[in-house]
C-alpha cells in the first residue's frame, strides 16, 4: 500500500522489501522556519519523492504473476487476462489462446481423476475417480457435478462409440465393458490368449466401428485403483474388430502404453509410454505408428520427449488430437512450470503449455463446439476454451 502525506515536515523515502514505499518523517525543524536554501532543497527532495514514487509503482505494475500453484482455485478470485498459466512457447501456439479465457476450476474432491469423455447429446462431462469406483458427471447447462455411477469396476479410461455408447475400462474386473442403452453391460474384452488382460487403461474409436485400448496393467500393481495381482502377459495395444468382436494385438512394442489417440485423417496412432514408472530403461516419451488399412500398424517412432529444458522430464499419460493435428497431452510428476498440459505440433514440436497446480492425468474436447479444453488432474477437474477443436466425436 502507498501513502502519501501532506508534509508538515520534510521527508524521507525508504523502500521495504516488498517494494512498497514507506513515508518518514523528518526529525529536523518545522518546515515553516524556512530559507531560500531550504526551499530549494525542499522542492528537489519533493521531486525525488515523486519520482521514487512512480518508480515504485511501476515497479509494482511489473511484478511477475502468480504461477499456477500459488493462484486462488476457488473461483472468487478472478484472474487478469490474458490467462499467464496459457503459455505461448512457439509463435505457431498464440492463435490458439484465447486472450479472455481463464483456466477453471469446475469440481474438486476426487483422489485421481481420469477418463474424461464428452457426451455430445447429453451435454455432458463424464469422468472417472478410480480409487473411490465411481464416475462422475458435470452438466454444461449449469455446471452441476454429481455422481453417475458406483461401482464402476474402478474404470479409468472412458469414451463413446459412433451409436452414443459409453466404452469404459475396468481396472477391477480387468475388462473392456460397453454401457447399453437399456442400462446392461457388455463385455467387449477381458483375456486375451485365455489369459486375463493386466488392467485396460484408455480406449478410442476408429470410424469402421473399431475399439483400440491400452493395456499397461496399472490397476492390477495396488489395491488403491483396483485389485492388486499379478500381470499374466505383456504391456500392449489391442484392437476389438467391430463385426466379429474378434481381439488382435496391434503393438507391443511400448514398456507401458498409456493414453493413445489418432490424428485427425485417422492415418496415424499416437501412444504415450508411461514405463518408466517401473521400468528404469523407459523413454519419457510419446510414439506414433502408421495406421495400415485401419487396422494394423506400421513400426513406431518417438513422436516427441516429455523432456523439457530447465524443468526435466515428466510423464505424458491422456492425449486428444485438434483438427490441426496438434498433439494436447496431460503431464505430471515434475512439479510447478511443468504439470499441466503440454501442446506438441504435427512435427512434434512443443509450443504450448496450460499450467494446473496438481498432476493432470487426461484431457478431452468437449462442449457444443468441442473448442473447451477438459482436463482431469489428481483431485479436481479443469477446462480453459481454446481456438480449436477436437478432431474427434470425445
Amino acid at each position: 500500500m502507498l501513502e502519501i502525506r501532506a508534509p508538515e515536515r520534510q521527508c524521507a523515502v525508504s523502500h521495504s522489501t516488498n517494494g512498497s514505499v514507506i513515508v518518514m518523517k523528518n526529525q529536523g525543524k518545522q518546515a515553516n522556519e524556512s530559507s531560500p536554501v531550504r526551499e530549494a532543497s525542499g522542492q528537489l527532495e519533493r521531486r525525488a519523492f515523486l519520482g521514487t514514487l512512480a518508480a515504485s509503482a511501476a515497479g509494482l505494475a511489473m511484478r511477475p504473476l502468480a504461477s499456477a500453484a500459488e493462484r486462488d482455485w476457488s473461483g472468487n478470485r478472478p484472474v487478469r487476462y490474458p490467462d499467464p498459466d496459457v503459455l505461448v512457447l512457439d509463435p505457431q501456439f498464440a492463435k490458439y489462446k484465447l486472450g479472455n479465457a481463464p483456466i477453471q476450476r469446475l469440481q474438486t474432491g476426487t483422489l485421481w481423476a481420469e477418463g474424461p469423455a464428452w457426451n455430445g447429446t447429453g451435454r455432458y462431462l463424464l469422468w472417472s475417480d478410480i480409487p473411490n469406483n465411481r464416475q462422475m458427471r458435470w452438466l454444461e447447462e449449469d455446471g452441476h457435478v454429481s455422481q453417475m455411477r458406483s461401482p464402476a469396476g474402478h474404470s479409468n479410461g472412458n469414451t463413446f462409440d459412433w451409436e452414443g455408447r459409453q466404452i469404459s475400462c475396468e481396472h477391477g474386473t480387468r475388462r473392456m465393458v460397453r454401457y447399453e442403452w437399456d442400462g446392461t453391460v457388455t463385455v467387449l474384452a477381458d483375456k486375451w490368449e485365455g489369459k486375463p488382460f493386466n488392467a485396460p487403461n484408455d480406449v478410442v474409436v476408429h470410424p469402421d466401428g473399431g475399439i483400440w485400448f491400452t493395456d499397461p496393467g496399472y490397476g492390477s500393481l495396488q489395491n488403491y485403483e483396483g485389485n492388486k495381482g499379478e500381470l499374466y502377459i505383456k504391456e500392449a495395444v489391442y484392437r476389438i474388430d467391430p463385426r466379429t468382436s474378434a481381439i488382435s494385438k496391434v503393438t507391443d512394442a511400448l514398456y507401458k502404453p498409456n493414453g493413445l489417440c489418432f490424428s485427425p485423417d485417422y492415418e496415424k496412432l499416437y501412444v504415450a509410454d508411461t514405463g518408466a514408472s517401473h521400468y528404469p530403461d523407459a523413454p519419457k516419451n510419446i510414439q506414433v505408428f502408421d495406421v495400415l488399412g485401419g487396422v494394423r500398424l506400421g513400426k513406431g517412432k518417438e513422436f516427441a520427449s516429455m523432456e523439457l529444458e530447465g524443468k526435466g522430464a515428466g510423464l505424458a499419460d491422456g492425449i486428444r488430437a485438434d483438427v490441426d493435428g496438434n498433439i494436447w497431452a496431460s503431464a505430471g510428476w515434475v512439479g510447478d512450470g511443468y504439470d499441466g498440459v503440454h501442446v506438441f505440433a504435427p512435427d512434434g514440436r512443443r509450443i504450448g503449455q496450460i499450467l494446473l497446480p496438481e498432476i493432470c492425468s487426461n484431457v478431452c474436447f468437449g462442449g457444443t463446439r468441442r473448442n473447451r479444453l477438459f482436463m482431469t488432474a489428481s483431485q479436481s477437474l479443469y477446462a480453459v476454451y481454446v481456438e480449436t477443436q477436437g478432431a474427434h466425436i470425445c
